[in-house]
């Protein structure tokens, strides 16, 4: 078996490893990199990148659907569902492709291909050809999609996001387990491409919604266009060949089961992070419950130990910008260690690319309201008669902003809005840059634009910043259960 001696090695090679190395590098440490699987992170190959193609191809269909209110008839309209599939499978393909430039430009010497497990607090295997001591290791592995028990061994129509994405052609039905962020974008773009979608969640969330009055309006604008069945559980799937449709068997919170058949059952009730197999008993390294190092988010140091651990691996912020953020600090760390220092961590910032997007930053509403009596005031503001909102008719959704009292700070919001993505944006600055209300109040507004809704959400949390007082929100019941 072959022996290496290195400063640093990383396990994994996605968002968080591949900047990890390159801070590792930029130290002038000696840095290999471990990869089990495909070369090319999540996000080009099964996640953000291929997910927005699909998506893409989603709006084009709904604007022609919704075209006639503007005087606008399109009379023969025909989804190509191969064509579809394929383009999304080319860029898809396009942008792993770069990825993989960046790991062909790696020195050959860096990169090992093969399954890592720890023996020793500073020793790896990797399958049966290398043994590698390192004086410091950073744990990039990732996530893979969490697969329900009930839906184990039925045939191949249950699949997950990762496998949406190899399709040839557009399916005729999927039943969609979650109303996560994966499932709503996936099962969304599907309906609106013509697929019978319908969705069932175990309980009544909504992608990364914490603020109930925010819920609740998203629960109804969403419902408007999507067939979901909350607080219904899964029990059963049975697939009699490959051919045939997977009858989904599931309970209401009545206690009545029905069966539904799909040609597709697709689970998306979120991410595991990839943990498990790596022999971290090996490692003396303190874990909670669910198996994951215990780390400092502001180091990504496992304990006080020469094991970091970066991006989805961790689980905190199981998203690209943070991936890679994680990954800089840990590699950084990993480099100059035993000088372990704080790096940098920006504003928590989450979209679902959803019709209309939702979208959460800064300080979240369950966030602010733990530990008891509420130092907080909120400003909203709905966008069912917000001006550019309606030129567009896109009016639906609201947004809810969050201030802290005697401040003045402005502390996040939580959105369900068009075109939300842009302004999670701004108010993510914002929040980052440790504005008060008032000083984002003067910044220049543009008129007709959606962010004028920004601008009415702020005045009325300004306004209620200024009464001073700790009145329960009257948001503060659980959404429509």
């Amino acid at each position: 078996m072959k022996q290496m001696n290195v400063d640093v090695a990383i396990i994994g090679t996605g968002t968080a490893g591949m900047t990890a190395y390159r801070a590792a590098k930029a130290q002038g440490a000696r840095t290999v990199v471990i990869e089990s699987g495909q070369y090319g992170t999540t996000c080009a190959r099964v996640g953000c990148m291929p997910s927005k193609l699909l998506i893409a191809a989603a709006e084009a269909s709904h604007a022609i659907d919704h075209s006639g209110p503007f005087g606008v008839h399109a009379s023969d309209k025909r989804i190509d569902g191969r064509a579809v599939m394929e383009r999304v499978r080319r860029e898809r393909d396009r942008f792993v492709g770069f990825v993989l430039e960046g790991v062909e430009a790696m020195p050959v010497q860096d990169r090992l291909q093969g399954r890592a497990r720890f023996t020793g607090p500073c020793n790896l295997v990797v399958d049966d050809h290398t043994e590698i001591v390192a004086g410091r290791i950073v744990i990039a592995t990732g996530s893979t999609p969490l697969r329900l028990p009930q839906l184990e061994n039925v045939g191949p129509g249950i699949v997950t996001s990762d496998d949406v994405f190899y399709w040839d052609d557009l399916p005729r039905s999927v039943a969609v387990i979650g109303t996560g962020v994966i499932g709503l974008e996936l099962g969304q773009a599907l309906a609106r491409l013509g697929v019978r979608v319908r969705f069932y969640a175990r309980g009544g969330s909504i992608a990364n919604i914490t603020d109930p009055e925010v819920l609740r309006n998203a629960v109804q604008v969403l419902g408007e266009e999507l067939d979901i069945a909350f607080q219904t559980e899964v029990v059963s799937a049975v697939q009699d060949s490959a051919d045939a449709e997977v009858a989904l068997t599931v309970r209401d919170a009545l206690g009545k089961e029905s069966t539904e058949r799909f040609q597709y059952v697709l689970m998306t009730a979120g991410r595991t992070p990839n943990v498990h197999d790596l022999g971290l008993e090996h490692t003396g390294l303190e874990r909670g419950p669910d198996g994951i190092p215990c780390f400092d988010a502001r180091t990504m140091q496992c304990g006080t130990s020469h094991i970091f651990i970066a991006g989805d691996a961790n689980n905190e912020r199981p998203l690209l910008h943070d991936a890679a953020d994680h990954g800089k600090i840990a590699g950084d760390n990993a480099g100059r260690y035993p000088d372990v220092r704080p790096g940098l961590r920006r504003a928590p910032i989450a979209v679902a690319f959803t019709e209309p997007n939702i979208a959460t930053l800064g300080k979240n509403y369950k966030t602010l309201c733990a530990g008891g009596q509420r130092k907080f005031a909120v400003g909203g503001v709905s966008f069912a008669n917000q001006g550019r909102s309606r030129v567009m008719l896109q009016n639906k959704g609201m947004l809810r902003v969050y201030g802290e009292y005697g401040t003045r700070l402005f502390l996040g919001a939580e959105m369900i809005a068009p075109r939300a993505e842009h302004l999670a944006h701004l108010l993510s600055w914002a929040f980052q840059m440790r504005l008060t209300v008032d000083q984002m109040l003067e910044m220049p507004f543009y008129h007709p634009v959606i962010e004028e809704g920004v601008r009415t959400a702020l005045r009325d949390l300004a306004i209620n910043l200024s009464k001073g007082e700790s009145q329960t929100d009257p948001a503060d019941t659980e959404p429509g259960t």
